[in-house]
Formats: C-alpha cells, structure tokens, sequence
C-alpha cells in the first residue's frame, strides 16, 4: 500500500512538471497585440468600404486612402464616389467636401469618434485608449486575429453597437461597425508599405 501511495506522488509531480513544461502553448492576448502594432509609428493603406443603411437598396460604396502617424493623427481621404476627408489631430476634427471645410471637436460626433478610437487605439498598439471606450475581447492568433469592441462609453454606445478589427501580426485588415438601429459599415483594408 506505501508503495501505490508513493508511486501516485511520483506520477502526480511527473504530471505536474509534464503540464509545466509542456502544458498548453502560451495565449495571444490583447496586450501581445497591442505590442506588434504600437511598432509602426505611422502608415498608409487603401480602402474600399460597404456601407448598408436601412431603406436603402444595396450597400452604398466609397474607396480612398487611410494614414496614420502616432502618437493621434488618422486621416480617411475618400476617392470614390466623390472626393472628400476626414483629419484628426488630437480631439480636432476637420472635414472637407465639395470645397467646403468643417472644423469641429471629435467628442462632439459620437458615432465618429467611435470609429477614429477604435482605429487610433488599434494602430498605436494604445490599449488604454481602447479601453477608455470599449471592452476588447481578441479571438485568434498572431497570423489571424479579431478584435471585438465592445463600446462602454454612454455616448458612443447610444450610436455604436459594435465593432470588429480584424488583422494578421502588425496589420489592420479589416473593419466592420454596427450602428445603433441596423446601419452597417464594412471596412476592406490593403496595407501600404510598412513605414518604421
């Protein structure tokens, strides 16, 4: 009986260092994530974009360029269908279409901001940022990830529902925004050159 007793001990410390050493592999997380993105300090990608507004047949379609330079510059210079840009700088947002400018403060366009935090936090590799506005939850791994966000601001959950990042190692790939009353925004996004 002593010796079951001490072969079950032997067996359990075997295990124990079997589970240590070679336990389940190391998980992805939110901050390992955060750490290959915050290596890029500024970019530029191209994007297409389907947007599906409630009442209107089929998705409205846009296209353009997407750069950013850290620590909170982002800007969105629409192509197609007609020219137009979205630059932020901080808290100051400044749109332009149709030659006419509108200088105004991101905080004041809620469903805004939650698409320029979501974007500003992810490409800085900013967590605390991120988790300002939203609850990040990342499923998947270094070579295909997704970011769930969550929105937990008041403002911004009053307009955003949710929101989706997508991306492979440092990149951004994709973006899908679900707004407050069914309205839907899908983000394609095809990496420039990686600026160090």
């Amino acid at each position: 009986m002593r010796f079951l007793r001490l072969d079950r001990r032997r067996w359990t410390a075997a295990l124990a260092l079997a589970a240590l050493c070679c336990g389940p592999a190391w998980a992805f997380g939110v901050d390992d994530l955060m750490k290959l993105l915050a290596q890029q300090k500024k970019g530029e990608a191209r994007f297409t974009e389907q947007r599906y507004v409630r009442g209107v047949d089929g998705p409205l379609l846009s296209a353009g360029v997407l750069s950013f330079e850290a620590p909170d510059k982002l800007v969105r210079r629409t192509t197609s269908p007609r020219p137009e840009s979205m630059a932020v700088d901080g808290n100051q947002l400044v749109l332009q279409r149709g030659g006419r400018t509108r200088t105004t403060t991101l905080d004041s366009m809620p469903e805004v901001m939650g698409m320029i935090e979501a974007m500003r936090g992810t490409l800085m590799g900013n967590a605390p940022q991120l988790q300002r506005y939203f609850r990040p939850k990342l499923a998947g791994d270094e070579k295909s990830w997704a970011l769930d966000l969550d929105p937990i601001d008041r403002a911004l959950a009053s307009q955003v529902r949710s929101l989706r990042i997508t991306g492979r190692g440092g990149e951004v790939l994709g973006v899908e925004m679900e707004f407050v009353g069914g309205d839907r925004s899908v983000m394609d996004i095809v990496p420039g050159r990686a600026t160090p």
